[in-house]
């Protein structure tokens, strides 16, 4: 027995996801909240795609990848990256060619360039594990949680140390 798709997606709205942005070359990139550590050794990273993601063929083909860790203040990018059918790497969008041919958006927090490890077909969506290669880290800033259906950002904590 399942439950409802819509039952269990108000059932997890009030768990805080990061946001993110998965690119490949191309360019292609969509918004994810599904980004997670999997292994620190080796590095390895996974992500969650659905099979009717319009990036999904273009990911399935691509051998790299980059995450992009998006800052308080990238809302507007992450609008852009969720958006069907929108130019994502329009003349609006800052970005530039990273390793292996990976686009990096400019003004994140952090970026790993990755290789493909293992996909797998779990359900609707493909679970992908991905090898860091590279990890570029930005600014320091606040973070974009998606949390109760709507972007926020999260403050760093203020720690006192004695």
């Amino acid at each position: 027995m399942s439950v409802d798709a819509q039952e269990l997606r108000s059932a997890l709205r009030p768990h805080a996801a990061g946001i993110a942005v998965l690119t490949a070359p191309g360019p292609v990139g969509v918004t994810i909240t599904s980004f997670t550590s999997v292994s620190a050794r080796p590095a390895l990273v996974s992500f969650a795609l659905a099979e009717t993601s319009s990036t999904w063929p273009h990911v399935r083909d691509s051998e790299w990848f980059g995450i992009q860790l998006l800052g308080a203040r990238q809302q507007e990018l992450a609008r852009l990256f969720a958006t069907p059918g929108a130019d994502r790497f329009g003349p609006d969008t800052r970005w530039h060619p990273g390793p292996h041919g990976v686009p990096l958006l400019d003004g994140c927090l952090s970026w790993l360039v990755c290789a493909r490890h293992d996909v797998r077909t779990v359900g609707d969506h493909h679970v992908v594990v991905a090898a860091v290669d590279e990890v570029r880290q930005g600014a320091p800033g606040d973070s974009l949680v998606h949390l109760h259906g709507v972007m926020r950002p999260v403050a760093q904590p203020d720690l006192v140390r004695g």
